[in-house]
């Protein structure tokens, strides 16, 4: 998989991407990434990136000409736009969730613009056709952060990128529904005790309660999932 992405802060990329599981997957040859400087499609000696909004108003605004041609420097020749999917990380976009994450995850090609600053001309997404995602009901400084939560979300569920795939199913929302509680040793903590059934080896009884605490939570915290189970 190659994932490109485009931002204004390109250093913000280089260390995350090369540790854990977005690193190790790189060295594996499983995901080749490319991390493009948006000030490198500006033709002004000051390589400005943004503008005042139109109708006024606080906050700049990322003009839409260096993110064109950044994308269009990424596709193959001939063409105007790279391969796959072109997301733009936004608080105003859908919310990414895990079935994003899977579907993302079996292209080969993936690109993600980052925003800055108050917005992005809207003839970004609609000329590029680019998905508008956000990553929660909240608001971060730019799309950097959120970049990297999609390109980790994505790149762990890619095959071979982790050792143990177990692992990976166990997690919250594989199921649509949260994860059990996890406990290690010490079986007994500052008065904190593991949950005798965890510690009976009774594979079918620890089952039914790593069920039972999944359906609990979720219900608890949870009760938009599309699982959630009734009581």
């Amino acid at each position: 998989m190659r994932i490109n992405v485009v931002t204004i802060f390109p250093e913000f990329f280089r260390e995350p991407l090369a540790i854990s599981i977005p690193g190790r997957a790189a060295a594996a040859g499983l995901v080749e990434y490319r991390v493009v400087d948006l000030r490198e499609f500006t033709h002004d000696r000051h390589r400005t990136v943004d503008d005042y909004p139109y109708g006024g108003g606080a906050g700049m605004v990322l003009k839409p000409e260096p993110f064109y041609e950044a994308v269009e420097s990424l596709a193959p020749e001939g063409r105007e736009r790279p391969d796959g999917k072109l997301l733009l990380m936004s608080a105003r976009g859908r919310r990414f969730t895990h079935d994003d994450a899977v579907r993302l995850s079996v292209e080969s090609e993936l690109t993600v613009l980052c925003g800055h600053y108050k917005d992005v001309d809207q003839r970004v997404p609609d000329g590029l056709e680019a998905e508008e995602v956000s990553v929660g009901d909240f608001v971060l400084s730019g799309g950097e952060v959120a970049a990297l939560c999609v390109i980790d979300a994505v790149v762990r569920l890619l095959p071979g990128a982790m050792s143990d795939h177990e692992s990976a199913s166990s997690d919250s929302f594989y199921e649509g529904r949260l994860s059990p509680p996890s406990y290690t040793r010490p079986a007994e903590y500052r008065g904190m005790t593991v949950p005798e059934v965890l510690r009976s080896g009774d594979h079918a009884r620890i089952e039914e309660w790593r069920r039972r605490e999944s359906e609990r939570l979720t219900r608890e915290r949870r009760p938009d999932l599309p699982s959630v189970p009734a009581e």
